[in-house]
């Protein structure tokens, strides 16, 4: 039952108490972009691309709506220009790691982000999770994982889960927004399966 009534883009919207700002925005039709997002996986809010303004009491801050739950008398604003601001200068970090993403760049069009304005270095991996996520929160196999930390943190798949658990799914490849999710499985692949059969190296 509907019991937490709140107001987003002018619009009274009236949603369940224990949803996320971005569940309440979608119920009533209104678009707030994500990156690291999915409906069968816990909020995450590691792009930050989906924050909105908040106005509670008279107070106005910036939170991460796929993780922010609704309150009562709230107002929220998914777009003004701080938010376009904030969006594009997300969009142009994560375009210097993957400057041919069609999503980033669908959105940095819409942004006005400049794919060139920062150096880049291309990991190709933006680290919204969705794949390890996935993989361990719907699959339950944690065949991928982040390896490193901070500047250098990527992804990889874990050769000896991966050789039984992933060529029968692949469920994640069109989870990525950058495609790279394809092509780190299939340098795995050939480096610790060289015989073909995706069976691990035995050294021997």
């Amino acid at each position: 039952m509907s019991d937490v009534v709140l107001q987003i883009d002018g619009k009274e919207v009236k949603a369940n108490q224990g949803m996320t700002l971005l569940e309440a925005a979608r119920s009533a039709g209104i678009a707030i972009p994500t990156l690291c997002h999915h409906d069968q996986l816990e909020p995450y809010g590691g792009c930050r691309i989906c924050i909105v303004e908040v106005t509670v009491r008279g107070w106005t801050k910036l939170v991460v709506s796929c993780v922010y739950p609704v309150e009562r008398d709230i107002v929220v604003r998914t777009r003004s220009e701080k938010i376009d601001r904030v969006r594009k200068m997300i969009l142009e970090l994560l375009l210097a790691h993957a400057p041919e993403s069609p999503e980033l760049n669908e959105l940095a069009k819409t942004y006005g982000a400049n794919k060139q304005r920062f150096d880049r270095e291309a990991s190709f991996c933006i680290h919204c999770g969705l794949c390890v996520r996935y993989c361990a929160e719907v699959k339950r196999e944690n065949a991928v994982g982040f390896i490193d930390r901070g500047i250098r943190k990527e992804i990889s798949f874990i050769p000896e889960i991966a050789a039984q658990a992933c060529p029968e799914c692949k469920a994640c490849f069109p989870l990525c927004p950058t495609s790279y999710l394809q092509a780190a499985y299939v340098l795995i692949e050939g480096l610790a399966f060289p015989s073909g059969d995706l069976e691990p190296a035995s050294g021997k």
